[in-house]
């Protein structure tokens, strides 16, 4: 796969494109670093090496390591595109309660780009909400737990909103810049922004990993990340392949179909979605106990209990959730996606039909046989990938960051984004190349 690059780097077109994609890349880099105004960026770095080196962050580890580290240092992009894919589910979630989603999607490119700009407007929704959360942490203390410096230089109301407003236009800019990617770079853009994110700071906790774990245990945990990923690229590679016939037809004087092909059904047909929502599900409820938890008094009996069970990552109860959350929302987004009754309509308005059963309900009834029983060992190879950081956590040693750095999630964004982006590049340098029969 790697050997389309090199072809790629010598056609004017592809090669404008990946250095677009490039550049956005880094600038959004360069705005993850960059520190809101109003925040004393040398107290909130004393307080990462202070957490990091003791007491876990907890839940917001995974939601860090989307966004690169940006979110804990409250830099300009601390929101990231997190706002964004969260809107992106709940519109495609509401195709299926809301009739009017449902006959927008099927208006086709019209209808789509309505969607996309109600997707925009949660998602700035969205993005307020979550910057007023991180802000109202960070003045009460309690974001990074176990640091008492104060982040915040100036906790007034104005200086509170415009910090809420930049980091708020950052997630707006952020949101463009993955748009942009994928109309005129290459791969989709907002998942190669969390590529970006996360790239970006495995080389620091490799080397924090080393120093502290030692060479023989930093060897070893390399050799099972080795495995992880190969792992990963063959259950992504997956594939159940259903044979399509399609019958000879006449139009006019010519004759068209009597081809055969196959309908490619994935053994992960869900992605990274349900890990991503997952994560942010179990992500509430702590946040629901930070804000009500009064700054002086004994926490309340339901506060105690998910402190107690949904904060710390190695905790089974923990461990079994998160589980048991990626599962049900790889069936549950997996169903809205693939329509069987669809796909079977489709197939039988060009004349197709599975070779042993009649077009139609049989048809439509035996690709829901196969979705269902095939996304079984999706959900489960999902969910163990998802829990391998936080079996690291409980069996081994080393910080949540680190082992996030070296687990199942990041290893699963990471290879599935650079395979599908790798194909996108192998698919536009063959229609580049392919002269057909001009020649």
């Amino acid at each position: 796969m790697l050997s389309a690059i090199a072809p790629a780097l010598r056609t004017p077109d592809l090669r404008r494109k990946i250095l677009f994609t490039l550049g956005l890349l880094a600038l959004y880099r360069l705005g993850a670093v960059i520190p809101s105004p109003g925040v004393d960026y040398k107290s909130v770095r004393e307080c990462i090496e202070l957490v990091s080196g003791g007491e876990s962050v907890g839940i917001y580890d995974l939601i860090n390591l989307f966004s690169g580290g940006a979110m804990l240092q409250l830099s300009v992009f601390a929101i990231g595109i997190m706002p964004y894919i969260t809107a992106s589910i709940i519109t495609q979630m509401l195709t299926v309660v809301i009739p009017r989603f449902e006959d927008l999607r099927k208006e086709g490119q019209s209808g789509q780009a309505k969607i996309t700009q109600y997707t925009r407007y949660l998602a700035m929704a969205l993005a307020v909400l979550e910057a007023s959360t991180l802000v109202a942490l960070a003045a009460r203390k309690q974001l990074l737990r176990g640091c008492s410096k104060d982040i915040l230089v100036d906790t007034s109301l104005f200086g509170m909103i415009i910090i809420v407003l930049v980091m708020t236009a950052g997630a707006a800019l952020v949101m463009w810049f993955g748009e942009q990617i994928t109309e005129r770079g290459i791969g989709n853009g907002m998942s190669l922004l969390i590529f970006a994110g996360i790239a970006a700071r495995m080389p620091s906790q490799y080397t924090a990993m080393l120093d502290s774990s030692g060479g023989l245990i930093f060897a070893g945990i390399c050799l099972a990340t080795l495995l992880t990923v190969l792992g990963v690229i063959f259950v992504e590679q997956g594939q159940r392949r259903i044979p399509v016939q399609y019958a000879k037809r006449v139009v006019g004087r010519k004759m068209y179909g009597g081809s055969s092909t196959y309908l490619p059904l994935k053994v992960n047909q869900a992605g990274v979605i349900p890990v991503i929502f997952a994560s942010s599900l179990l992500y509430l409820p702590n946040l629901l106990a930070q804000l009500t938890q009064k700054t002086a008094g004994e926490p309340a009996k339901w506060q105690e209990l998910i402190q107690k069970y949904l904060v710390n990552p190695s905790n089974p109860v923990y461990v079994g959730i998160y589980f048991a959350l990626i599962v049900f929302f790889t069936y549950f987004y997996v169903a809205i996606t693939f329509n069987p009754e669809e796909r079977a309509d489709e197939m039988k308005k060009f004349g197709g039909f599975i070779p042993g059963y009649r077009p139609g309900k049989p048809t439509a009834d035996y690709l829901n046989y196969v979705l269902s029983r095939i996304t079984l060992p999706g959900s489960i190879y999902l969910g163990a990938v998802a829990v391998l950081p936080n079996l690291m956590l409980r069996f081994g040693s080393g910080s949540p960051a680190q082992n996030l750095a070296f687990g199942g999630t990041s290893v699963l964004i990471v290879v599935s984004v650079g395979l599908d982006t790798i194909k996108q590049l192998e698919s536009q340098l063959m229609n580049k190349n392919y002269t057909g029969f001009l020649r």
